[in-house]
């Protein structure tokens, strides 16, 4: 019996290891990945599912199950996918290689990978006879997670604040495509950190903001704002890129307080105001008395004082509110703007010196600064993004740079020597032929400079930038031929050369605004174009016309020293008030009312220039409107009572007292006529 029982038990290990054989051998296999999958955030993965050899249709079905939760992710069935089947989570996500699933690919493709997807996922394969299984986890899915801070960031204006930004991601910081920091207030991109490198900050943010760099590699992105001013209030965005997944968090600048520097602003403006108005008194005071000495004394004064003071009003301004253009440009003219007030000053004749030469350099000296400063910001700001630039207009545009700075340099070089020397010689003469020529060119070459600099140029802008170079060469001929050949008046020669210079000016400030139109301060430079080509314009008329007398000296002094002043000091407290009250600028640019102003006077001084032998002729007029008929008061009688024309030389003498530009002409005429003598006896 025992011998029976071994028998059979050795033949039943025999069949069922055929059978096994057998089913291994008929049998598949599915197979997936070799090891967890780390998938990007956002991406799409393939799930690998798959058997070595194609399994027939008939019959097959595919089934991918979220473990883990024990949701269906997605179905295969009857020669089809079955997306009605699917999870709602998963609907348009989740697809099937449909075309691969006859040559046994079974793989899913997961779109737009979330947190939530990672975990574990099987995918099973039936037949009409078998069935087998894989796992596939996914184990991580790299996410992007910027974290700020989680309070309001209060300060004073002047101190230094930090905002926070902290990335975590499991991507290292190296390969983290941006980092950049905006302003929400206005969209104003404040620092950007992109291929290892922090690029530039807006220009009012500028020398302001920076990154900690130690702190980048551990994904430390804080932002250090310093010299915390009122516009800084709001909120502000740190954002984050990397691969196709981004984040970002948010910081927020409450309302500030205010520093020492903003009193100081405040009392300078109103010490500037309050000696304007003094000094402008105590010197009218002495001019009446007659008392000269002291009346140029305070003259001087009321020149220098209240404009020094609201340089530095606008200097501490630009510290603590103000951006580089505006700064540079407004406490570059309150320095130099005590020359042109010199220039229409009632006392220049007791200055020292030759009065001449004084007259002539002093408003060309100025435009030659305030030219050299003003050009020096634009290639500045040029010089900031010019990486964008191809090399060759970069080198063009640095070249032209230079030539205007050079000849800047010459004519202020030559201008000094004037009034320190005012002596013939070899050397005065090379340098007055190259600063009449440089001044010619300059205005021509501004324009050509801006419109290369700023992306501005084309073939019309171009020519336009050029034309005022021939107006410009033209203006010693066109004097000469009108007094010569055409025997002009001197009143025709001044209206001639007022239409030429409107003409020019628009053309250069229109050009200004197109050349800057893409600059967030486009409208402060056009001001300040406006200013500079009025002073362009006195420097031409007095290098024209020779020597010039300004009538009105005294109203003139009092709306330059006084008014004007008034007028800006005015409007930088309003602005600081504004700021201190609702927290944002309300001009946003101050040189739109300085320069306006400036310009506004300076243009009444080149009108009253222009037309002062009009002026003088009415003041002489209107001085002595009787002269003649109390000289024969029997003749202005007999004219009265006469109605009839046999008696023209009453006639004519009623003629002239009813008709004022007569004599005017007259004198013109005479003028002229010495002035032809003149040129025949040369």
């Amino acid at each position: 019996m025992l011998c029976v029982i071994l028998y059979l038990n050795m033949h039943l290990n025999k069949c069922l290891f055929v059978a096994a054989l057998f089913m291994i051998c008929d049998g598949f296999l599915v197979k997936g990945p070799s090891s967890p999958l780390v998938v990007p955030m956002g991406s799409s993965v393939v799930l690998p599912c798959y058997v070595d050899e194609a399994l027939p249709l008939k019959g097959l079905k595919v089934i991918w199950i979220r473990t883990d939760l024990n949701t269906l992710v997605h179905v295969y069935q009857d020669y089809e996918s079955r997306p009605d089947a699917q999870y709602q989570d998963y609907h348009h996500r989740a697809h099937f290689f449909t075309d691969k699933i006859k040559l046994g690919n079974f793989s899913l493709r997961l779109e737009n990978v979330r947190t939530g997807d990672k975990g574990f996922y099987r995918c099973k394969v039936y037949t009409e006879q078998e069935t087998d299984e894989t796992l596939v986890q996914i184990k991580e899915v790299e996410h992007l997670s910027v974290s700020g801070a989680d309070h309001l960031v209060s300060a004073s204006v002047g101190e230094d604040v930090t905002l926070n930004c902290s990335v975590d991601s499991h991507i290292p910081p190296e390969h983290i495509q941006q980092v950049s920091w905006r302003k929400m207030d206005g969209n104003i991109m404040i620092l950007v950190f992109e291929k290892n490198k922090t690029l530039p900050a807006d220009e009012r943010y500028r020398d302001r903001v920076e990154f900690f760099t130690d702190e980048i590699p551990k994904g430390n992105f804080s932002l250090r704002l310093k010299s915390v001013r009122t516009e800084d209030q709001g909120v502000y965005m740190c954002h984050a890129n990397a691969g196709n997944f981004s984040a970002n968090a948010t910081a927020e600048v409450e309302q500030l307080g205010y520093s020492a520097l903003h009193s100081i602003v405040f009392i300078l403006c109103v010490i500037a105001s309050a000696s304007a108005l003094l000094l402008t008194t105590l010197w009218y005071k002495m001019h009446r008395l007659q008392k000269t000495n002291a009346a140029l004394l305070l003259q001087i004064s009321s020149v220098f004082v209240p404009n020094l003071i609201m340089f530095f009003a606008f200097w501490f301004w630009g510290v603590i509110e103000g951006f580089l253009s505006e700064t540079v440009a407004c406490c570059a003219h309150y320095i130099l703007r005590p020359l042109l007030l010199l220039w229409v000053s009632p006392h220049s004749e007791h200055f020292p010196g030759n009065r001449k030469t004084a007259i002539h350099c002093i408003v060309h000296l100025q435009y030659s600064l305030f030219t050299n400063v003003v050009y020096s910001v634009l290639f500045q700001s040029f010089w900031e993004k010019s990486l964008s630039y191809e090399q060759s207009d970069r080198v063009l545009i640095t070249i032209l740079f230079a030539i205007m700075i050079l000849i800047c340099i010459t004519n202020i070089v030559f201008l000094l020597a004037e009034l320190i020397r005012n002596k013939d010689g070899r050397m005065r003469a090379v340098l007055d032929l190259v600063s009449d020529i440089g001044h010619d060119v300059l205005p021509p070459l501004q324009l050509i400079f801006l419109f290369y600099a700023f992306g501005a140029a084309s073939g019309a802008l171009f020519v336009v930038g050029v034309f005022p170079l021939f107006l410009t060469l033209t203006r010693y001929n066109w004097k000469d031929a009108c007094v010569e050949r055409l025997e002009c008046l001197r009143s025709v020669r001044r209206v001639a050369w007022i239409s030429f210079m409107i003409v020019v000016n628009t053309i250069m400030v229109y050009s200004y605004l197109i050349a800057l139109k893409k600059e967030k301060d486009c409208e402060g430079w056009v001001c300040v174009a406006a200013f500079l080509q009025v002073l362009w314009g006195i420097v031409v008329l007095k290098h024209s016309f020779g020597d010039l007398d300004l009538p009105f000296r005294h109203i003139v002094h009092i709306i330059g020293s006084v008014v004007v002043v008034l007028v800006n000091s005015f409007a930088l407290m309003t602005e600081l008030f504004l700021k201190m009250v609702n927290g944002e600028r309300a001009m946003k640019d101050l040189r739109k009312v300085v320069f306006s102003s400036e310009c506004i006077f300076a243009s009444f001084v080149l009108l009253l220039i222009i037309f002062e032998p009009f002026i003088k002729k009415v003041q002489q007029h209107f001085q002595n409107p009787v002269s003649r008929s109390q000289q024969n008061p029997s003749s202005q009688n007999e004219a009265m009572s006469d109605d009839t024309p046999h008696n023209p030389s009453n006639q004519n003498q009623n003629a002239a007292q009813s008709f004022e530009l007569r004599p005017m002409l007259e004198t013109e005429e005479q003028e002229v006529g010495g002035d032809r003598d003149g040129g025949d006896a040369a």
